[in-house]
C-alpha cells in the first residue's frame, strides 16, 4: 500500500501548469513544511520540505486557494522518478501525488490578525468546554436544521 498523509504549510504559493490539449488539465506544484515530532539534537523545530503535485480538480483547487504559508492537510501516495540533467548526470526524483487537500486551520488564524474577523465577516464558530461548537448570532438561519 502507497498511502501518504502530511500536514505543514506551503513554503510558496503554487506552480500552475495547463497541459497541452482539447481538455488542458492544470498541473500545481508545491512545497509542504512538515514539522518534525521528535529531533535528535533537542535543537531548534526542523521540518522535512516535501515537494507535492496536483492534478485536475485538485491542481485548479490549489490554484485558487492555497498561498504561502496556509496549512494544509494532504493525503496522496508517493511517486518516485528519474531523469537525466543538461550535464548527463542521472537525477532522482521523489514527491508526493496529492489525492485529496483540505485545510488545517481557519483563515483567521493563517492571517496574522490574532483569530480576530474584519469587519463585515461572519464570526467562527468557537469550541465550548464540553466538546460541542457554540454556534454564533444570526446564522441560525442558514443551518440545514431547525
Amino acid at each position: 500500500m502507497n498511502k501518504v498523509i502530511l500536514m505543514g504549510r506551503l513554503t510558496r504559493d503554487p506552480e500552475v501548469r495547463y497541459s497541452q490539449g482539447e481538455s488542458a488539465m492544470a498541473i500545481a506544484r508545491y512545497t509542504l513544511a512538515v514539522d518534525r515530532r521528535f529531533n535528535r539534537n533537542g535543537d531548534e523545530n526542523t521540518a522535512d520540505f516535501i515537494n507535492c503535485v496536483a492534478f485536475g480538480r485538485s491542481g485548479e483547487f490549489a490554484e485558487k486557494y492555497l498561498h504561502k504559508g496556509t496549512k494544509i492537510a494532504i493525503t496522496g501516495r508517493i511517486q518516485t522518478g528519474s531523469y537525466t540533467n543538461k550535464d548527463g548526470v542521472k537525477v532522482y526524483t521523489t514527491e508526493v501525488v496529492v489525492e485529496d487537500h483540505e485545510f488545517a486551520e481557519s483563515k483567521n488564524a493563517s492571517s496574522g490578525d490574532g483569530g480576530f474577523a474584519s469587519a463585515g465577516s461572519r464570526p467562527e464558530p468557537v469550541a465550548a468546554g464540553d466538546g460541542f461548537m457554540n454556534i454564533p448570532d444570526g446564522i441560525d438561519e442558514e443551518l440545514p436544521f431547525n
